[in-house]
């Protein structure tokens, strides 16, 4: 198959999505920095009737962790702190049963033990939450599910406390340091955590049939402005662009963001995925390294209601690939899937 016939074949493929409604959002595929592809579909706005451009902003879900992964790792790079080090290092306020046996390490590869904060302390303050310590009063007092480094379990609780150790090394906002250092660098200026009481223009909102009958108009979606955090964080929820995520892979394979080496270290798969996987999967900080017919794959995905992104780097192909719905999920990964499926193929 040759990259034309592909590209052909991806922009057949997605106006038969959209045809049965089952995309909206944008599509970039580039090789070696180059765009081959990109296309918007379906409505930013269902009330108002707009449409998605190519410059709209999407919800990113959880791909947000790759740029705490990148911004703790520039720290290290520069010695203010180590991946070794533990929590109660930096953050002298946090209960010491899980501050003396968390390290950076285990915050950054999902195996610190602890959870989530989706509970019944965030159901009860969702929309006051805006900063990195409102995340943390939600989950700070909770015990470890279990030892440090023992097993693998994804945490958004553990990138928030990544937010909190990044605003006490640099003495800057987790959001101001992250502009700063990554998303100016990296020329992603339609790129940021954006309150959603208060948003700027040009944002896609997510509609979802979570919580939707069955017999419902198939059709049908409301929207997710009560089903999500109103603003996002080191975890996740900040939105940007398929344009400005191409910076991104193009900031971090040219080494702008990161040396060489520690560009190696924060894309280095460093923990096996639990059983049983689909492909060979592990955790690197803050991006899965995967292997997909048999060529490597880095990145990270976002799903939530009415919100599901993907972001890929075909590190051996020379493919960057971005996905971006406001649509529940499979509607992203349905589209990066049939993508791998003929990318390998070329």
């Amino acid at each position: 198959m040759s990259e034309s016939n592909m590209i052909e074949d991806l922009a057949t493929f997605l106006e038969q999505l959209v045809a049965v409604d089952r995309f909206s959002g944008t599509v970039l595929v580039a090789k070696n920095a180059t765009p081959l592809f990109k296309q918007a579909y379906g409505l930013a706005s269902k009330v108002y009737n707009v449409a998605n451009g190519i410059d709209t902003r999407f919800n990113l879900a959880s791909m947000n962790k790759m740029f705490t992964g990148v911004a703790i790792t520039q720290l290290a790079e520069q010695g203010s702190l180590s991946f070794s080090d533990s929590i109660g290092q930096y953050l002298p306020e946090y209960p010491k049963a899980v501050a003396e046996k968390v390290t950076i390490h285990h915050l950054l590869t999902h195996t610190s033990g602890m959870g989530s904060y989706w509970n019944n302390r965030f159901d009860a303050t969702w929309a006051r939450l805006r900063t990195v310590q409102d995340f943390l009063s939600l989950f700070i007092d909770e015990p470890l599910a279990f030892e440090p480094g023992e097993r693998w379990q994804y945490s958004n609780a553990g990138f928030s406390v990544l937010g909190a150790i990044i605003e006490q090394v640099s003495q800057q906002s987790y959001f101001d340091y992250v502009r700063e250092h990554i998303y100016r660098p990296a020329h992603m200026v339609n790129t940021d955590a954006y309150e959603m009481d208060n948003p700027p223009p040009n944002i896609a909102i997510g509609y979802t049939r979570a919580g939707l009958a069955e017999e419902t108009e198939p059709g049908f979606r409301r929207n997710n402005l009560f089903l999500h955090v109103v603003k996002g964080g080191p975890a996740g929820g900040g939105f940007s662009t398929v344009e400005d995520l191409l910076n991104f892979s193009i900031a971090l394979q040219e080494h702008r963001l990161l040396t060489a080496e520690y560009t190696n270290i924060v894309l280095t798969g460093k923990v096996n995925l639990p059983e049983p996987q689909k492909i060979p999967t592990s955790y690197a900080y803050g991006f899965f390294d995967e292997m997909i017919n048999g060529h490597r794959v880095v990145g990270h995905s976002g799903g939530a209601p009415g919100i599901n992104s993907r972001f890929q780097m075909y590190m051996d192909l020379g493919y960057t690939i971005v996905v971006l719905s406001n649509y529940d999920p499979p509607a992203a990964t349905q589209v990066t899937d049939w993508l791998a499926e003929r990318l390998t193929q070329i």
